[in-house]
């Protein structure tokens, strides 16, 4: 419940700022928002990160839907709140784009998604809501897996020890840890 709910919420602001940012914002010139340190800057990128593949938007479409279909079928193995806030705010973050790449123009998993924050201080990319999501849920799941958090929200040391007690203590050990 946790995944869709997060998923859901941030979907629907991803794509408000976008129709926000094609209601208001003028094509190609920057707006400060924060001098230098923060722009909005209305384009449509048919790309990925720094418009890299531009020419095979459709790839990029295949493999959103992809992902978005394994964050689903992980969704259910979950049972850590953590890894939850991660996989709905990374799966709202590529429903974000994968919406704009279905039915944006120029068509049909083709379309072009819409950017419009800039950092130009930080990196020369503009990114959007969905990609902050991405991004920072990406980091996140790194971090889940080096501290060893599990899906069901167990800790691989704790797998570790039961595997080590298992093999010091014979078949009784394996029988007492299949039990916990």
């Amino acid at each position: 419940m946790i995944v869709a709910s997060l998923a859901a919420v941030v979907l629907v602001a991803d794509q408000s700022v976008k129709h926000l940012t094609i209601e208001n914002l003028p094509k190609h010139e920057a707006v400060p928002v924060l001098g230098e340190f923060l722009q909005l800057y209305y384009i449509r990128n048919s790309g990925a990160a720094f418009s890299i593949g531009a020419e095979v938007t459709w790839i990029f479409t295949i493999a959103m839907a992809v992902v978005a279909g394994i964050i689903v079928w992980k969704a259910f193995q979950v049972h850590s709140r953590l890894w939850a806030v991660v996989l709905g705010c990374l799966l709202g973050g590529v429903l974000g784009n994968l919406t704009d790449r279905l039915l944006r123009e120029p068509g049909f998993a083709v379309g072009h998604v819409v950017d419009m924050i800039s950092m130009p201080w930080m990196l020369p990319a503009i990114f959007n809501v969905a990609d902050i999501f991405i991004v920072s849920g990406m980091i996140s799941v790194a971090l889940l897996v080096v501290f060893g958090l599990r899906l069901d929200g167990t800790r691989e040391r704790d797998h570790a020890q039961s595997a080590d007690d298992a093999t010091q203590n014979g078949d009784e050990g394996a029988a007492a840890s299949a039990e916990i």
